[in-house]
């Protein structure tokens, strides 16, 4: 095998996609040029560790798939063939990059990676790490690393890499294209009319529930495979990737492995963002203060179960378009189901975390249209209430829940404790909302955020299923 795609961010999700799908292609003859290099960028001890992991294993390691009916499937993937740590060794990074071979880019760099400043959109060059890059020092940041091998490719004459995100995100790959492009116009601006004009940023949506391995998870994974593994990896047995077909250096066999080679991505986007990942996020924030950690757990809750149910039902399908040859009521039926299997163990903190960078992306267009509309608002302002009270740092039994949010700014946290009780709806994050300008948002939030202080999630959410 030969590489063929570089991917930034390889964690769990890409390890349980991306990679599963590649794997499948490098069975088929023709595509032994597509193996992946993969890259780790985080500075930390843990992403040594991994690398080291990946150089002893060779880049293998195990997939477990588990079923909603309990049945699980063991492999090795193989799709993975050098893995390299790009803060220990940046200048080997780029020259893979620049590598004529590299003819694909990926990214999972999590929702809240991409650096565009979310009022205006806009990159934003005043981040401490851009800014050490654009000294021209070695790249720390994907979009460092990505504009100095394009600019190296170009000045060589090597054609460039199309860059696909994989990231949780509507239009991922206009996404990634604004903040690649952010950050090459503020180096040469003739760089970023070339990159604007020969690169291209597929939009993709991805779906795979992929938690996060415990050092228990791995020896329960190891004693079922009976494989030493350091690095593990376990997913629901659900996969789907759609994808535009927009690679014009080339790609893998995707579409005969099972991705879905369509223009139509943004509608799958749509539906998935404001289905499942809306979901996800509206569940997390009641279920930890109730005192869950697992989600199979919070969803086997009649009531919680209920809120995603009706949420879904009432408040999401009616402002959906369904895509070609899909139904949403079965979607959304499918949704619960999943969340509800108890063998992948998916956590809840997991999801709950960055969720100022999450609600938005998942929660502002549905927020907007049921403003817009006059719907009831107050779903979502129970999710904005419980929100607020988990930032506190504690679920309703006063247990700790290790609450992470790193996209808080200190004034947005200086602000939580407003007189008027609004202080979350002033957070940058959710700005373009308007919130506090809404009066029925702003009703229902005060009186749900009140309710759960007073009365506690459980009995604040039974009330309010009990008035539906």
């Amino acid at each position: 095998m030969r590489v063929g795609i570089a991917h930034f961010g390889v964690g769990n999700f890409h390890r349980s996609h991306e990679a599963v799908y590649v794997d499948r292609c490098l069975h088929l003859p023709g595509n032994e040029g597509w193996g992946i290099v993969g890259i780790g960028i985080s500075d930390t001890a843990a992403s040594r560790e991994k690398a080291a992991a990946f150089h002893r294993q060779d880049g293998l390691y195990t997939l477990t798939e588990f079923a909603p009916d309990g049945s699980s499937h063991s492999r090795v993937i193989g799709s993975i063939v050098s893995y390299l740590h790009a803060p220990t060794n940046p200048e080997a990074v780029l020259d893979q990059l620049t590598e004529p071979n590299v003819r694909i880019v990926s990214l999972t760099i999590t929702e809240g990676g991409y650096n565009l400043d979310e009022s205006t959109k806009e990159f934003v060059l005043t981040n401490p790490d851009v800014q050490a890059d654009l000294a021209g020092n070695p790249p720390r940041t994907v979009f460092g690393f990505i504009a100095t091998a394009l600019a190296r490719r170009r000045a060589n004459g090597i054609e460039p890499f199309a860059v696909i995100s994989c990231d949780n995100l509507r239009h991922n790959g206009d996404t990634a294209r604004k903040a690649i492009l952010g950050y090459a116009a503020a180096i040469d601006l003739d760089l970023a009319a070339w990159i604007a004009e020969h690169v291209s940023f597929p939009n993709a949506m991805v779906d795979r529930i992929a938690p996060y391995v415990s050092a228990t998870d791995r020896d329960r994974l190891n004693s079922a495979t009976g494989v030493e593994d350091l690095i593990p990896v376990m997913s629901e047995s659900y996969l789907q990737w759609v994808l535009q077909d927009h690679f014009p250096a080339g790609r893998p066999d995707l579409g005969d492995v099972g991705v879905q080679l369509r223009e139509d991505v943004t509608l799958f986007e749509t539906v998935k963002g404001r289905l499942l990942n809306a979901s996800h996020v509206l569940l997390s924030y009641p279920a930890l203060l109730m005192g869950y950690r697992l989600v199979h757990d919070a969803m086997a809750d009649q009531g919680l179960r209920g809120l995603l149910d009706i949420f879904m039902e009432h408040d999401v399908l009616p402002l959906l378009i369904e895509p070609e040859g899909v139904s949403l009521p079965d979607y959304k039926n499918l949704i619960l189901d999943r969340f509800a299997n108890p063998a992948v163990g998916d956590q809840l903190i997991r999801i709950a975390t960055d969720g100022s960078a999450k609600i938005p992306v998942f929660h502002s267009q549905t927020i907007t249209e049921l403003i817009n509309g006059g719907k009831v608002l107050e779903r979502e302002a129970f999710l904005f209430a419980c929100y607020d009270r988990y930032l506190a740092g504690t679920d309703d039994n006063g247990e700790p829940l290790g609450t992470t949010e790193p996209s808080l700014s200190r004034n947005d946290r200086d602000g939580l404790d407003a007189a008027d009780g609004l202080g979350l709806l002033r957070v940058a994050a959710f700005s373009t909302l308007d919130l506090p300008n809404s009066p029925s948002f702003v009703s229902s939030y005060i009186h749900l955020r009140a309710s759960i202080a007073r009365d506690g999630t459980t009995k604040t959410l039974s009330t309010m299923l009990g008035s539906v």
